[in-house]
Parts: structure tokens; sequence; C-alpha cells
């Protein structure tokens, strides 16, 4: 596309950063005297266990891995009574006091999506005087480039495109258009968003009632649509998948939200204030989960993380081939966070180190032994069976698995029951399995960590079927038919490393 088709250019230059500079996964590419240290002290104390009292080990070992299984699950009990929604509504402030919001969403290869997601941003209740919204495009990405420039935008909705540079990377591309966020407040949103038209006015008056001035970000439950049909649907993947996010947005980040602890935050629909933002450095470019990292960075700075209710619809992944990819990217991410942050976690103190290790910690953790622990337990089963034997079933280990199991199935009862997704005995039963599918993830997680630390494995987006309420869906903001196709060009230098 030739600059014929462009009719108002303007050349910003983006500062290449936002922020002090510390660390990020960028640095982190060997352990810190910390973490070698500690390494240390426990293969050390293990040594000594195997020299002194070898007879000791694998009873330590069972009682060690109960104990911890034990505590997660009591923890995910614990959340779920603790996550009952905040009550603040969003016509808690009025229009005339709203504060301009900046709308970015990061796109690459989704010219087949454009033209749905500017009617949904399109459907946004908030008063367009104080909008600005950046479709944010790669310059290579001429096609998604083209579906932008032609797609009929609300007046507040431009194109800016990020200058080339490394990593290719969704969070370097926030990084390019944060410099010109006009708002006071800011969201992301991705390609396959349909965010509640009333999201915005929800977020800011928690901003507006929040009291003692440290509420940094507030995240949006994310909910998956059902529904989709066609060769890449996965009726098991989708279902299981939409009762994972109910889980993990409906109960698990509103009970940490309660006990003012920090989370990772999801990838779409955070609501941020514009200046904390900026004084954090933005998102760290070089994670593939710079939302995990985000909000562990924002409370080392001393700022608070908070949930709202209005939610933000999403498609299900698909089947195995595009589930796989985005699963190890989530796990690959969640390694570099801990990484990050452990290399000296003092900085989050008890509190955040406990978040950190309940979340992202055991995020890691179950993944990797899901599968194995399933595989171990059917092995026995089948072979107590073949030989005519009961299998040894020591009471701990029993109890272990029916306490985990069950607070899963909980979390995700109850948070699919909220989010309006079913969970039935089917998916029950067939929950598992699912879970067992994580630890593949996991180890090729660690294998691209290693290989790859950096490279961002792409989510296919693709339309979603006509949905019955969808024809009824109101529309908030007129589309300005006469409004000329803008680009913003954005020069930045290479971005450093951030928090």
């Amino acid at each position: 596309m030739g600059r014929a088709g462009i009719s108002d250019l303007r050349d910003r230059r983006a500062g290449g950063r936002t922020g002090p500079p510390s660390a990020s996964s960028a640095g982190w590419r060997g352990l810190s005297g910390f973490q070698w240290l500690a390494l240390a002290g426990l293969l050390a104390a293990a040594g000594c266990l195997i020299w002194l009292r070898p007879d000791r080990i694998a009873p330590l070992v069972v009682a060690g891995a109960a104990a911890t299984f034990l505590t997660v699950s009591m923890w995910r009990v614990a959340l779920v009574i603790l996550s009952a929604p905040p009550t603040i509504r969003p016509d808690g402030i009025a229009t005339v006091d709203l504060p301009p919001y900046t709308v970015l969403v990061a796109l690459h290869d989704e010219a087949e999506v454009i033209d749905q997601l500017v009617g949904r941003l399109a459907r946004i209740d908030y008063p367009a005087d104080r909008l600005q919204g950046m479709l944010i495009l790669e310059a290579h990405d001429q096609a998604t480039i083209a579906a932008a420039l032609s797609a009929t935008r609300p007046a507040w909705l431009e194109v800016f495109v990020a200058p080339t540079g490394r990593p290719q990377t969704k969070p370097r591309a926030l990084n390019c258009a944060l410099p010109h966020a006009t708002g006071h407040l800011l969201t992301v949103f991705d390609a396959e968003d349909e965010p509640d038209p009333m999201q915005l006015r929800e977020a800011a008056a928690r901003f507006a009632a929040d009291t003692d001035g440290r509420l940094a970000c507030l995240q949006a439950p994310l909910r998956i649509r059902r529904g989709r049909r066609g060769p890449e649907a996965s009726p098991f993947l989708d279902s299981q998948f939409a009762a994972e996010y109910a889980s993990l947005f409906e109960t698990a980040l509103p009970g940490m939200a309660r006990l003012g602890l920090p989370f990772p935050l999801g990838g779409t629909s955070n609501h941020f204030r514009v200046d904390v933002l900026r004084e954090v450095g933005g998102w760290d470019a070089f994670n593939v989960t710079e939302d995990a990292d985000l909000g562990f960075r924002l409370w080392t700075r001393g700022w608070r993380l908070g949930v709202i209710t209005r939610p933000t619809w999403e498609a299900p992944p698909g089947d195995l081939s595009d589930w796989l990819p985005q699963r190890t990217r989530w796990l690959k991410g969640y390694m570099q966070t801990w990484g990050v942050h452990t290399r000296r976690p003092w900085r989050l103190g008890a509190r955040g180190a406990f978040a950190l290790a309940m979340t992202v910690g055991t995020g890691i953790i179950s993944a990797a032994v899901n599968g194995p622990s399933l595989a171990w337990v059917a092995a026995t089963v089948l072979v107590a069976a073949v030989a005519g034997l009961p299998p040894a079933t020591p009471v701990l280990a029993l109890g272990v698995l029916i306490f985990g199991a069950g607070s899963a199935w909980l979390s995700c009862a109850i948070g699919a029951r909220r989010a309006g997704v079913p969970y039935g005995p089917t998916e029950i039963i067939v929950a598992p399995a699912y879970w067992a599918l994580q630890s593949l993830a996991a180890g090729h997680a660690a294998w691209r960590l290693v290989r790859e630390p950096f490279a961002w494995d792409k989510t296919r987006h693709r339309r979603d079927p006509p949905l019955a309420e969808a024809a009824t869906a109101p529309v908030y903001a007129t589309l300005d038919e006469t409004a000329p196709n803008r680009l913003s060009a954005g020069h930045a230098a290479a971005p450093q490393p951030v928090a």
C-alpha cells in the first residue's frame, strides 16, 4: 500500500523507554546470586539427607508433596469463599466527571477479524470526545493495515503503525504506542475481544472511588464464548478452556483482590492509570506473558490491583493445534516471570512472594506434574486390576487426590456458574484429561524457554459465528463514515528491557 492511500499521515516520534531501567526477561539469561545460593542450599540439604538418612528420603518427599498439594487445595477453596464480586456499579460516576480514556489494541495478521473488532469497539458506552483508540499494527503487515484503513471506524479510533524492531511482540507494540496515549486511564483489548459496553465506565467509577490513591490497575473478567462450529472447533477443549477461565477470573483473582494481594493480570481488559503505567516502564517487551509480569511489577512499586465485574467475551482457541502453542506461550511466560521475580524476591515482600508462589509457581508445577501423576495413578490401578490385587492406596495419598481434584472442580463449577458457561457431570469427568494435556505444554514450554526464549507463538483468530443475541445488541457509539483513513506512523528506538 503506497502513501497515496493515506490521507492524513502524521510522523510522531516515540521515545524508546517510558520508565526507569531495571531487570526484565531480557536480562534473565542465567541465575542471580540469590538464585544460585538458594539452589546450592537445596542441593546441600538433599545431599546431607541422602548421606545421613537415605531411608527417610521417600517418606519426606511424599509428606512434603502432600503438604504442598493440600495447602494449594485449601487456598483454592478459600479464594472461592472470598471471591464475592465488588459492589460499585458503572453508574457510580457522572458522565461529566468521566476522565479521558485510551484504548489500545495490538494486532498482527488479523485482517480477517478487523471489521468484527471495530464493530465491537464501536459499542463502547463512553463519551466519544473523551475516547482515544489505537489499532497498533506492524509495518510489514500490509494486509491488516489495509483492512484497518478500509474499516468503518469511529472517529476516535485511529491506526498506529509501530516501527520495525525486535522483539516482535505484543508488549513491544504497546510500548511504542504508550507515549502517545492522551487518556488519564488506559485499557488493552485483543483482536478477538467483545468487551461489555459499560466496562470502561465501571473501571472509571472504581478508580474514582479509590480512597488511598494506590489503585493502579483493574482486571475485567474474561469469559469464553461457546458455540463455535467448523473443523477448528473442539468441544472438549472449548468447554474445559471456558471452565479454566471461569475458575481464574471469577474466583481466584477476585479472592486475591479482596485479600489485597497481587496477581498475574490477563492479557486483555486490564485498565490502568496511565501515569503509573509510564512510571513503571510499561510492559516488558521480552516477556511472552507480559501481563503476568506487570501485575507483580506494579506491586513491587507499591501499587495495588483490583477487579471489576463487566466482562470481556473471547472465543476459545480451537483444536489442539491452536490450543497447544497458546498454552506453551503462557507457561513459557510464567517461567520467565518466575525467573525474573525470584531474582530478588524480597522486593515483593512476604505477601507478594506468597502470591507469586500460589499463582505463577503453582501454575508451573501443576502443569508439569498433572500428566505424570495421572499416568501413575492409572498405571497403578491397571496393574492391580490385571494382577487381581487391590491397589495399595495410602490414605494420605488418596485424601490429597480427592481434596485436590475436588477443590479444582469446585472452583471451576462456581466460576462457570458466575460466568454463565456450562460445567456439568460430563465436564467434571473429562477434566483430568485436560489437566494431563497441560504437562505436554509444560514440557514444550521448558524446551522453548531454552531454545527460543522470546519467540511469540501467535494465536490464530477467526471470525465468530453470528449469535442470536448479536442482532439485538445496542450500538452505543456512532460510526463516522466520513472520517478520513488516518494512519499514525510511530518511530521508536529499539525497546529496552523494563522491570
